[in-house]
């Protein structure tokens, strides 16, 4: 195997979506997985201010019945680890919305969540230590960000390894046993207590992991029928395709039998997988919002007010479509016209900016009964006429009668 193929491969081993050109649904997985990491961020920021509150005043409480500087050497490491995890939570919180589908960040902030654990279990009294039921809470976030099951183990599993190490290690004398304020020290080398503890800790930090993966797969499968089951595209707020492809056979049937015109648009935004590069996901999303008001508002103010409906929907990914009725039409499809209609919707896509920058679309247009019969040959004139548009360099308009001329 070439080195390319091999560094694709890792890269796309390392992100929670790789596919080159994603889909509407991997784009919005993506985002949703963005917004669930931000969460656990937000969290671990809780979780850092109660244990700096616990800290103080548990610190204070020892403070009246051991020496000062007992109780400071035991709080160096572990204080050195809280401002650890200050650091690289400041990271995410900056980075996130960038760089939270790099599926191998987010296991690290996950990593880094139970190394500490692990230092606040060693300093704290090792197998008697209270701090071991925190790694459940990370557990329980690795099964909210991460996207598969075996992941969620793997992170239970290192939890467990790195529990154990300092469990059994501090019996077998590989760590130098914590003195911990009112913790007999000879429970470090009863093995049946130590054991016995460690097998509790097992037995609810894999519960908790087998809660998690099952809650949260229940959960994503429920969003998942909740999306297939709305005909409203969430990002932009249109109608979505399985909408827009009813409402277009419907239409085509009342034109054959009233005999009226349609007219059917699909739009392409040029070189937007660049402009997500550039900008990022969350402003490609922004900037697809924008537009599909933008372009709702243009195609509603042509015909009457009074009579039929033009509708915008979201297409799939970056493409949108939309739909003329016979009060934007007339009584026939006229090319002039046609053109006229899909230029000012060219130039209104163009016109919206989101922070200084904006994108161009190619416009495919086909009409009933001039350029299909169906809606079925509706769609795959439009499609024939948007390639056109296209492949001429983008920013252009094609009709597909100009095409069969």
């Amino acid at each position: 195997m070439s080195p390319t193929r091999w560094v694709r491969r890792l890269q796309r081993r390392a992100m929670v979506s790789w596919r080159e050109q994603p889909t509407r649904y991997d784009i919005e997985a993506m985002q949703a997985n963005i917004e669930r990491v931000g969460l656990v961020i937000r969290v671990r920021w809780a979780l850092v201010a109660a244990l700096a509150i616990f800290s103080f005043l548990g610190g204070w409480a020892y403070a009246l019945v051991i020496p000062a500087e007992d109780l400071a050497k035991n709080m160096a490491i572990p204080a050195v680890a809280l401002a650890f995890v200050l650091a690289y939570n400041t990271f995410y919180q900056k980075t996130y919305r960038r760089l939270g589908n790099i599926a191998v960040l987010n296991h690290a902030q996950l990593l880094f969540d139970s190394l500490v654990v692990t230092v606040l279990v060693y300093y704290s009294g090792g197998a008697h230590s209270w701090f071991w039921a925190m790694y459940s809470l990370f557990i329980l976030e690795a099964a909210f960000i991460l996207p598969k099951r075996w992941h969620t183990w793997a992170i239970a599993g290192f939890a467990l390894a790195a529990n154990g190490f300092v469990v059994w290690g501090s019996y077998f004398g590989l760590l130098q046993q914590i003195s911990v304020p009112f913790i007999t020290s000879d429970l470090h080398d009863n093995l049946t207590f130590v054991f016995v503890r460690y097998l509790w800790q097992v037995t609810v930090l894999c519960g908790t992991a087998t809660v998690a993966t099952l809650m949260t797969a229940a959960l994503r499968q429920r969003e998942a029928q909740l999306r297939g089951s709305s005909v409203i595209d969430e990002k932009t707020g249109l109608y979505d395709r399985a909408y827009f492809l009813r409402l277009l056979t419907a239409e085509t049937s009342r034109a054959q039998r009233d005999g009226r015109s349609i007219g059917v648009l699909l739009l392409d935004i040029d070189d937007f997988d660049r402009y997500n590069r550039m900008f990022g996901i969350e402003r490609g999303d922004r900037l697809l919002k924008a537009l599909a008001n933008r372009m709702t508002e243009v195609a509603r103010g042509f015909g009457r007010s009074d009579s039929g409906v033009n509708i915008t929907c979201r297409w799939g990914g970056e493409e949108f479509a939309v739909l003329f009725a016979e009060n934007a039409l007339g009584s026939n499809c006229a090319a002039d016209e046609l053109r006229s209609m899909a230029d000012t919707l060219r130039e209104a896509v163009a016109s919206v900016r989101i922070e200084d920058a904006g994108v161009t679309v190619s416009v495919g247009v086909a009409c009933y009964p001039a350029d299909g019969s169906s809606a079925d040959d509706l769609l795959t004139a439009a499609d024939e006429a948007l390639l056109d548009a296209a492949g001429r360099g983008g920013n252009a308009v094609s009709l597909a009668s100009e095409l069969s001329d």
